[in-house]
């Protein structure tokens, strides 16, 4: 109890002295400015045919390119915590001071459900003492937030049991994160509390004010809901949204022969990514409606799957451009 009285000291004291980030929309539309980010994962090899940069490459890039900030993958190949000591940071804040762009944030990669299966082991705590150091690094480099998942829904173990674990690490991750003044950024992505309504539930249980919301269209889309809808949405996140990111994708219809039958069975669609504005994703209500509520933060920019043209440096280059010409209607 008396660490944890001190934890929270820690955290309201922070919170007093501005410490955590100002991005909390005040419902002003005129307060909106739209700032972009490029999220390195677009230029990480992870996909079919992407080409890799490396990190120094990558901020090149996104400067020649025109953007006004970066979101760096903090795990291999790119900004991993086992590869960079002190005065690697410092080199790369330096980088990064030098081509005048924001580092934004830090690309986290949490799983608080992995090995629910395996009481023995303390993945939660093991995964808040990550989260804790990629804080740190944060702040080394000179940004005071990092994006973080909740869990993955595990079969044939209690759902209440799973998300009292994100719960529980979110709590502790965010405790650890406040060492560091750093506000961490809960994405819309992994299966527990991806729907807003449970999403708005899950960071008023939390309760921490450095436990923000990354909240983004794409989730909500592939949920059903319509464009309508997804404007309730974040009119009910507003408190909050501090980030989001974008990508966008074309849906492509998959069947099976079945020779029985002489026909063809329909199986799942498959997602591709395509240019920003040239898929299925409502981005003109999703923006607008961050307009409306005032929001303060970046847009960050990823081409995170197989992308329509391949993912040789051109086409990656010439999507990332069309992004910042869509932008320019907001």
């Amino acid at each position: 109890m008396r660490k944890f009285c001190f934890v929270l000291m820690i955290v309201l004291s922070l919170f007093s002295r501005g410490a955590f980030p100002k991005m909390t929309p005040t419902g002003n539309p005129k307060d909106f400015k739209v700032k972009t980010c490029l999220h390195s994962v677009s230029y990480a090899g992870f996909w079919r045919g992407q080409a890799r940069l490396s990190v120094d490459e990558f901020l090149d890039k996104a400067k020649q390119l025109g953007f006004d900030g970066v979101m760096l993958v903090a795990k291999k190949p790119h900004v991993s915590p086992l590869d960079y000591d002190a005065a690697a940071r410092k080199a790369l804040r330096r980088k990064i001071d030098r081509l005048g762009l924001e580092l934004v944030c830090l690309a986290g990669y949490t799983d608080f459900t992995a090995g629910v299966d395996k009481a023995g082991i303390p993945n939660v705590e093991i995964q808040a003492c990550y989260v804790g150091e990629l804080a740190k690094l944060a702040s080394d480099l000179g940004t005071d937030m990092v994006r973080i998942f909740t869990g993955y829904e595990r079969p044939g173990i209690p759902f209440d049991k799973q998300y009292a674990l994100v719960v529980e690490g979110l709590k502790l991750a965010g405790q650890k994160a406040a060492q560091y003044g750093v506000t961490l950024a809960v994405q819309n992505h992994h299966d527990i509390a991806v729907h807003h309504d449970m999403m708005y539930w899950l960071l008023s249980e939390v309760n921490l004010p450095n436990v923000k919301a990354a909240f983004d269209a794409w989730s909500p889309t592939l949920e059903g809901l319509s464009s309508e809808e997804i404007r309730a949405a974040i009119l009910k996140m507003k408190p909050f949204i501090v980030h989001t990111t974008a990508a966008d994708y074309v849906r492509l219809p998959r069947y099976r022969y079945e020779l029985t039958l002489t026909n063809y069975l329909e199986r799942e669609t498959l997602i591709r990514a395509v240019p920003i504005g040239e898929g299925f994703i409502d981005y003109e209500t999703f923006f607008n409606t961050l307009r409306e509520i005032g929001y303060q933060g970046y847009i960050a920019y990823e081409m995170c799957e197989v992308l329509e043209g391949g993912g040789d440096i051109e086409n990656l280059d010439r999507t990332a451009k069309k992004f910042l010409s869509y932008m320019k209607k907001f």
